[in-house]
């Protein structure tokens, strides 16, 4: 399981980002590239922060397109369901830094094969995009963004793997009684006639939200499990599970393209929305504890920034055309 990395402090991506400006600007002199190697040098809060903000910039280069992707991804997920060899794992690789999307080096990075995987998934969104897809036997699912799953249907049972992201699922009945589940890499969640909500966080991970009937889960790596009723949410990893709490209503309002707040800190609606862009929006500690409570359309990033900044002591500017920052609002 792999741990996230710390994030920089606001002040050395503010740094960072005002650097990156000035440097892919035509005013910037030798003076200052030279001022730039003795700012990245002078800690590893800086480093990170500039590695951070390349990592942004570089998602807004133009992407490389062709079979070659699809077909890693595709001979990857033909041998999920196998035991992996050196050799299978080695063809893929070559055959990614073949395409010139990803070389050995990406490869090898934490999180390279199951982006791999999500971009092979038999469905899948892109960052700032929401969808909602009927199955065969006439369940529901809305993925939200940067989203994918695949499915598995066979004789004895309808299984969902969700590869990343967030899905908001309305089970049908089957005709032929198929229990219905969803795996994760923490576990497997049996849906008992029900709607709920699965997603995958950043530190590892699976959230469950029950709404309608009741969810059991089986964890991935222990004999433990337990049942989930209506109303009720928890987190679980592969070994544990969290204690429940009431259902979030703000896990399923997102499929009505909705951000709901209930009295939240702005930096956690601003964590939420940053999800449905591929910019990236900081915010200054000193305001990052303001209390949001509201409803905000997700589809329109710009305009909740705008309401938010109407509604709270708060300031946005935006230095590059993909860096948003949120400061406290200036007299």
């Amino acid at each position: 399981m792999n741990t996230p990395p710390t994030m920089p402090s606001h002040e050395a991506m503010e740094q960072a980002a005002a650097w990156f400006s000035l440097l892919q600007s035509e005013a910037a002199t030798d003076t200052d590239r030279a001022r730039w190697q003795d700012w990245l040098a002078s800690g590893a809060d800086q480093r990170a922060a500039w590695a951070f903000v390349e990592r942004i910039s570089q998602r807004f280069q133009p992407l490389q397109t062709g079979a070659i992707p699809r077909l890693a991804a595709d001979a990857l997920q033909a041998s999920a369901s196998n035991r992996r060899n050196r050799r299978s794992v080695l063809t893929i690789a070559a055959m990614t830094g073949a395409g010139g999307l990803l070389g050995w080096a990406t490869w090898r990075q934490p999180g390279a094969m199951e982006a791999l995987l999500a971009w092979g998934a038999d469905y899948r969104t892109a960052t700032g995009e929401r969808r909602e897809v009927r199955l065969t036997d006439g369940t529901q699912v809305w993925l939200a963004s940067a989203s994918a799953f695949n499915q598995d249907y066979d004789a004895r049972l309808r299984r969902l793997r969700l590869r990343s992201g967030e899905i908001l699922i309305q089970t049908a009945a089957d005709a032929d009684d198929r229990p219905f589940v969803v795996d994760t890499p923490q576990g497997r969640m049996q849906a008992l006639g029900t709607r709920f909500n699965v997603r995958l966080d950043e530190n590892g991970h699976t959230q469950l939200a029950v709404y309608q009937g009741a969810v059991q889960v089986t964890l991935a790596s222990s004999a433990e499990s337990a049942t989930i009723g209506a109303g009720q949410q928890l987190g679980f990893n592969a070994q544990r599970l969290d204690m429940p709490a009431p259902a979030d209503p703000a896990r399923q309002a997102w499929a009505r393209g909705i951000l709901l707040a209930q009295d939240i800190p702005l930096g956690q609606v601003i964590a939420e929305l940053t999800r449905y862009q591929r910019g990236h929006i900081a915010v200054a500690p000193e305001v990052a504890g303001l209390t949001v409570l509201g409803s905000f359309p997700l589809d329109d990033v710009d305009g909740t920034l705008s309401m938010l900044q109407k509604t709270l002591p708060i300031q946005v500017r935006q230095p590059l055309p993909w860096w948003t920052t949120i400061e406290a609002r200036r007299p």
